[in-house]
């Protein structure tokens, strides 16, 4: 068994895999402050609500995006599965074409994402992850990683609003009844889901008319669903898009 860990801004996410299956998957919240023995605690219980042991693990690998993370994580897994983590970055085998100008200023969940993508859906490919920030990663017709595009999330876009806006309250992220609000909540949840999804489809349109494609767009990330189902472009969703990337990589690099 693999355990695929997926460390981003927010959320924290796990998958613990068998072969090519997918047997549990959780979500924590991002915790800098936490200790190793804090976040041991909770994968262990994890662990132990799965009926899991931790011997049973036979390699780690980690995909993080929060680089002072690293070390607390990097002992983590050594302490409480027994395993040194291979982490996503310089060196490691990804079979990735990265045409990126400087390929070290990549985070690592566009490149898992894109491996993840090219592998289940084919290449031109636009993969929309709605995480922390909003990223659009770009694969050309012949596989290789371009390049993309960095949107502030809906998330913090929402929370600077409330923030910078004295008189606006802090609202849940949720579909309207309708696109004009009626109260001030329905306002801002129109603008925030329909002007994203007016956003989505206006980047990848643009990518579309720049590299004279068609590419399939595909979306990941916590909020995916909630702006697809608004999106003209966006054809399809996968939650597990980057535990899958983390799973294929960790292979090519047996």
């Amino acid at each position: 068994m693999i355990l695929v860990v997926d460390v981003g801004n927010t959320n924290i996410v796990l998958g613990l895999y068998e072969g090519s299956e997918l047997l549990y998957h959780w979500r924590l919240s991002t915790n800098r402050s936490a200790t190793v023995d804090e976040y041991g605690i909770m994968l262990t219980n994890l662990f132990s609500i799965a009926g899991i042991q931790a011997a049973e693990i036979d390699g780690v690998i980690v995909s993080c995006v929060v680089p002072p993370l690293m070390p607390t994580l990097e002992r983590l897994f050594s302490k409480y599965v027994g395993r040194d983590a291979l982490v996503v970055g310089p060196g490691i085998k990804t079979g990735l074409n990265i045409r990126y100008e400087n390929p070290k200023e990549v985070g690592a969940d566009r490149i898992v994402n894109a491996v993840a993508g090219i592998e289940h859906y084919g290449a031109p490919l636009v993969v929309v992850d709605f995480g922390t920030a909003t990223t659009f990663d770009y694969i050309d017709p012949a596989g290789a990683y371009l390049g993309g595009v960095i949107v502030p999330g809906i998330g913090i876009s929402a929370e600077a609003l409330y923030q910078r806006a004295a008189r606006l309250p802090r609202v849940e992220l949720a579909k309207p009844r309708a696109v004009v609000g009626r109260n001030t909540v329905a306002a801002i949840q129109s603008g925030a889901i329909y002007g994203y999804a007016g956003q989505v489809d206006g980047i990848v349109k643009r990518i579309c008319a720049e590299q004279r494609c068609t590419p399939r767009v595909i979306a990941t990330g916590g909020l995916a669903e909630l702006i697809a189902g608004e999106s003209e472009t966006i054809e399809a969703v996968d939650s597990m898009l980057t535990l899958e990337g983390l799973r294929i990589i960790y292979e090519r690099n047996l």
